[in-house]
């Protein structure tokens, strides 16, 4: 009961006071007492604001940064897929117009069947006497290649095949010191030997002194000895010399091929190599 009248006295004492505070502040009693709480608590109110004004913006300024983060590495990740997509797409690119180039060298060339290759390897072996230049292909004797058949590009010759597997080829380049290509000046048709240089150069040799070659002549395959077909392009000649102790005249030739660059190829499969004195040989030995 004493709990009970206690909390009733509380109650009653409560309501008192608000209605006391009431009447003053009408009456304007309390508005001295205001401003002195309202001198000491602004400061602390706008303290209070300025803080939480400042934990809002940190919160607001992790939140964006986090964004940026997230967006910065969406944007990354597109920028490596569209450069990998770019790659791919110049890549393609390249590859046609190499066999758009094929394609109208072989229509403009109709005379021959081919077989479009690509290089899948390159040799480079040092012997005691001879440098190599081999490249290995991804056709072989299935799709139709024999050793010998001559390997081109739309720009000339590359070489011809010297072994033959049966999904991939092996091709002695031009280039090589061990090749060797009868040839013939376009303008001219003087004749003479192209042959391949340690550095990489060629060099046609066999040209009768008092023949006129000259620096930018187009060289071609003359057919001659039937190891190649006629007027594959060779190169054209830069340089033309003869030393007096010489009996022929040599002409430097630039290749028309870059084989630093091969990449796909044709290989003519109907050409077939004749040997003319083998055959000469034979029947003579035939006849005997």
């Amino acid at each position: 009961m004493a709990i009970i009248r206690n909390r009733q006295i509380y109650i009653a004492l409560i309501i008192a006071l608000v209605l006391l505070g009431f009447g003053l502040e009408q009456l304007g009693y309390l508005s001295p007492l205001t401003d002195l709480v309202q001198t000491f608590v602004a400061p602390i109110q706008a303290q209070m604001t300025r803080t939480a004004d400042f934990v809002s913006g940190q919160v607001e300024q992790t939140t964006d940064i986090r964004e940026l983060q997230e967006r910065n590495a969406e944007l990354e990740s597109l920028a490596n897929s569209l450069m990998v997509e770019n790659v791919r797409l110049k890549d393609l690119e390249r590859e046609n117009e190499i066999l758009r180039q094929l394609l109208n060298y072989t229509r403009n060339n109709p005379q021959f069947t081919y077989q479009t290759t690509t290089i899948r390897g390159r040799s480079i072996g040092r012997e005691p006497t001879n440098l190599l230049y081999f490249i290995f292909l991804d056709v072989g004797a299935r799709d139709g290649v024999a050793k010998d058949m001559p390997v081109i590009t739309d720009r000339g010759l590359v070489g011809r095949v010297t072994a033959v597997g049966p999904n991939s080829s092996q091709v002695l380049m031009l280039i090589d010191p061990s090749s060797a290509v009868n040839a013939l000046i376009q303008n001219s048709r003087v004749t003479g030997l192209v042959k391949g240089n340690i550095d990489g150069t060629l060099t046609m040799e066999r040209i009768p002194p008092g023949e006129e070659v000259n620096p930018g002549d187009i060289v071609l395959t003359s057919g001659l000895g039937g190891n190649f077909p006629d007027k594959l392009v060779i190169g054209q000649v830069t340089e033309v010399t003869q030393r007096d102790q010489d009996m022929f005249q040599i002409a430097r030739i630039r290749p028309t091929v870059d084989f630093g660059k091969l990449e796909t190829m044709l290989v003519i499969t109907s050409f077939e190599p004749v040997d003319f004195e083998a055959e000469i040989i034979e029947a003579q030995e035939s006849e005997n």
